[in-house]
């Protein structure tokens, strides 16, 4: 019996031995590599060398001084059978991962020795060790499902396709940003040899242990089978510093502000042309649309965004502490707030919006200390709500272009009142639109929003977009009572033209309007004149069938601020010109024209900050449209101020008008390369309103414009250095006309208008322009009218054309009167 037990139990060993033999030999396969990499050129292996150290002290990452001096030092020695070992007895205990390519250029990674230790909310950068037996000359690309995007953007609809769901799992797990050196001194493809070291810098925003698997190719299909591409990694991830914010304004109170915060460090390729990859995740939060072009070197240092922190494309507004825009290259802090940051010098430029002056300070984050506090004080040039004029953008989003549609259907209240508090915008209203419109329009409560303050109001209203009638404009409902059109349960189900919907809204004494108006107003034959009188094309989404529903009073306001100046003031000085009053408010389409910050352009209203208020004061005209950086306030003409009495001077017969008006402007004392870049641009390029467009040479004055009948008469050129001036013009008036004060491209007052021996104005161009243009409208958007309400359509339409050839007959009967 003993001797069957002792030959069962030599087998049971026999048996575990042959297994753990046979489980070496297969993991000897997968992960052994050979320490050295022999036979190599020695020369092209320590030139290679150097250059990845000069690389890394570029990027702030670098070797060990005694490293680096090795290096050099070998550089100058005469190269033998060592100089390839001693390369890599230096580097090694560097490399995070051995990345071998076999003859067939399969690729397989193996760990290397580098001690796997990450910062929280900082770059870590170590090498990789290429061992090139195909001599490739490729790409080397790293792949790691952890750093796949942790949101997925919207896709325009109603409703988020269950596909783009990200769980909360996936999102866990994605806590990576992975990107390969390649800017110079090093290259982007790998040169052939058979050893050569590369740069990969890691990013997290975590804290603690996480597991991450990593892999590389040289191209798709270059991956090796049996699990030999990728490795998995235990990273030991270290906490940042916390840095608590110390934010007050300029009178000592505490405040929200912006803040954008860098490092002037490149981490991510940029090609040739000075252009970053079109990659959503980095791209969009690189660089402003009118900063992305060669030479950011030439920029100073302030308006360079190399090395943003919290890096953008890991900021998940839905799950982290404060809800940063991931589109964005600013965070927004209240005083007490905080922002981790990894021990190292930093850039801050800070401010709040257009009536503050951009601040820069310099941020020291020391080593071994949890937390640290850095005081911001605020700096304004002017202070418009003192004056009483109240800043609002009557359309913005918190659902669509820039926005996710996963982990969230958009973003909720709390996270764009930030932006409005950081901006300094006093009102703001929240459209609700076709991207996410069921998840989003459960915030519409026909009121204010519960979060509104004493400085700040926010309100949630509606654009028709994303809907039928959409080919013929896009609609502004203001202060609605109810969101849902009668006897609809889908948006599909919405009238297919405008007019009808604009009729429902004003049933709610809504203030209405069109949206970004200058799209599909570009002339037919080029021309940037205004006004100018050539028919538009009618091709866009914006005023287009503003033409025919003004002629119905249902029009209250004219969108400007947001696209080509030239296209949107010429239908509007049209419109004026032919005898309608529909005032201008401005607006910015956040963030789907512009991304960048919500009011950057907008409305200055005269008025007591409540919603009411404001809604009589926009529908009175008592307000200009700005882009912030030039205000004109206290416009008179003889005793009427703007917004009183209808607006309206009343007078016998011609006279010298006494025209006045207080102006205030801000420009850089020296134009930058910004300001040189925007000011070179041509009208129809972004950002379509800037003062730098309204700069005189480089010098910093600007003009300040007297407008009337669409025509600038007269100007005078001011200093745009933040103080007030007045500003008087006397203009001689011959018939009714309506005059407006304007910087343009920058700023523009709403109308005064004079009325001569009871005269209505009328410009026979103009109101021929608009008949011309109701014929246009037609062509381009009857075709898209349900068949069930195209004669309902076509009968509005006649009534405008009907309407236009009584303004004509008018201007011509007004012009004999005059002529006699």
């Amino acid at each position: 019996m003993k001797s069957y037990i002792f030959l069962a139990l030599l087998l049971l060993f026999a048996v575990n031995l042959y297994a753990q033999e046979h489980h070496h030999h297969h993991a000897g396969d997968a992960h052994s590599v050979p320490d050295y990499i022999e036979n190599v050129d020695p020369q092209p292996v320590i030139a290679q060398a150097v250059r990845i150290a000069e690389a890394l002290s570029h990027i702030g990452s670098p070797l060990p001084q005694t490293a680096f001096n090795q290096l050099k030092e070998m550089q100058d020695q005469a190269y033998d059978e060592t100089t390839v070992r001693r390369v890599q007895e230096i580097l090694d205990p560097f490399v995070l991962a051995v990345v071998d390519i076999n003859a067939e250029s399969r690729v397989k990674v193996h760990p290397g020795k580098a001690e796997p230790v990450l910062r929280q909310e900082g770059w870590s950068t170590f090498l990789l060790k290429v061992h090139n037996q195909a001599n490739v000359t490729a790409i080397l690309e790293a792949e790691s499902p952890n750093a796949e995007p942790v949101l997925h953007r919207s896709t325009g609809a109603p409703r988020m396709a269950e596909e783009n769901r990200l769980t909360p799992g996936q999102l866990d797990n994605r806590f990576l940003e992975i990107s390969m050196a390649r800017n110079p001194p090093l290259r982007p493809n790998l040169s052939g040899l058979e050893l050569e070291y590369a740069v990969i810098h890691i990013y997290t925003r975590e804290t603690g242990k996480r597991e991450a698997q990593l892999g590389f190719n040289v191209g798709q299909g270059t991956q090796d089978i049996g699990f030999r591409n990728t490795i998995d990694i235990l990273f030991d991830i270290k906490p940042s510093v916390k840095v608590l914010f110390d934010v007050k304004d300029d009178d000592g109170t505490p405040v929200m502000a912006s803040f954008i915060i860098t490092d002037d460090l490149e981490r991510f390729e940029i090609s040739d042309d000075g252009f970053y990859p079109e990659e959503y995740r980095i791209a969009m939060a690189r660089m402003r649309e009118f900063e992305r072009r060669p030479a950011t070197d030439a920029l100073p240092a302030e308006n360079r965004l190399r090395g943003i922190y919290p890096l953008p494309s890991r900021r998940v507004a839905s799950r982290d502490t404060y809800p940063d825009f991931f589109f964005q290259p600013q965070v927004y802090r209240q005083d007490g707030e905080h922002i981790y940051l990894s021990p190292g010098t930093y850039h801050v430029t800070y401010g709040r919006g257009p009536e503050y002056l951009p601040q820069q300070k310099e941020l020291i984050v020391p080593e071994h200390v949890d937390s640290m506090e850095v005081s911001f004080r605020l700096n304004r040039w002017v202070h418009m709500a003192s004056e009483g004029w109240h800043s609002y953008d009557h359309h913005i989003h918190a659902a669509g272009c820039s926005h996710y549609e996963s982990p969230e259907e958009g973003v909720p209240p709390e996270h764009m009142w930030r932006q409005i508090q950081g901006e300094d915008l006093n009102i703001g209203s929240n459209l609700t639109w076709g991207p996410s419109w069921y998840h989003q329009k459960q915030y519409f409560t026909g009121d204010v929003h519960p979060l509104s303050d004493e400085q700040n109001i926010l309100r949630y209203d509606v654009e028709v977009s994303g809907f039928p009638s959409s080919h013929a404009g896009h609609l502004t409902l203001l202060n609605l009572t109810e969101d849902d059109y009668p006897n609809t349960t889908t948006i599909e189900e919405w009238p297919s033209w405008t007019l009808p919907v604009l009729e429902w809204a004003k049933s709610q004494d809504a203030v209405t309007g069109y949206s970004h108006s200058g799209w599909g107003l570009f002339p037919t034959e080029l021309t940037y004149e205004v006004p100018n009188y050539v028919t538009p094309r009618m091709d866009g989404i914006g005023a287009n069938e503003y033409v025919v529903t003004v002629t119905h009073d249902v029009v209250d306001i004219y969108s400007l601020g947001d696209t080509p100046v030239h296209a949107e003031l010429n239908m509007w000085y049209h419109a004026l010109n032919s005898g309608f009053r529909t005032r201008a408010s401005g607006e910015s389409d956040f963030p789907c024209i512009y991304d960048e910050r919500v009011g950057i352009a907008r409305t200055y209203v005269y008025c007591d900050l409540n919603f009411v208020s404001l809604m009589k004061a926009i529908k009175d005209g008592n307000s200009y449209v700005s882009d912030g950086f030039s205000h004109l306030i206290d416009f008179k003409v003889n005793d009427i101020v703007l917004g009183e009495e209808d607006s309206e001077v009343l007078l016998s017969g011609p006279e010298t008008l006494n025209v006045s008006v207080r102006v205030a402007a801000m420009l850089k004392e020296h134009q930058d390369e910004i300001g040189k870049h925007i000011a070179s641009r041509q009208i129809d390029e972004a950002p379509y309103w800037h003062i730098e467009r309204a700069r005189i040479g480089t010098s910093r004055k600007i003009p300040v414009e007297l407008v009337v009948n669409g025509y600038p008469v007269e100007s005078k050129e001011i200093l745009a250095d933040g103080s007030w001036k007045d500003v008087q013009f006397d203009y001689e008036i011959e018939e009714s006309s309506w005059l407006a004060i304007r910087v343009y491209a920058s700023s523009h007052t709403n109308p005064i208008f004079v009325s001569l021996n009871d005269q209505p104005i009328r410009v026979k161009k103009s109101a021929e322009w608009m008949r011309a243009a109701v014929d246009q409208s037609w062509k381009m958007k009857s075709p898209r009218i349900r068949e069930s309400e195209l004669e309902a359509a076509r009968e509005a339409y006649d009534y405008a054309r009907e309407v236009y050839d009584n303004l004509i007959e008018e201007a011509e009967y007004i012009i004999q009167l005059r002529d006699q």
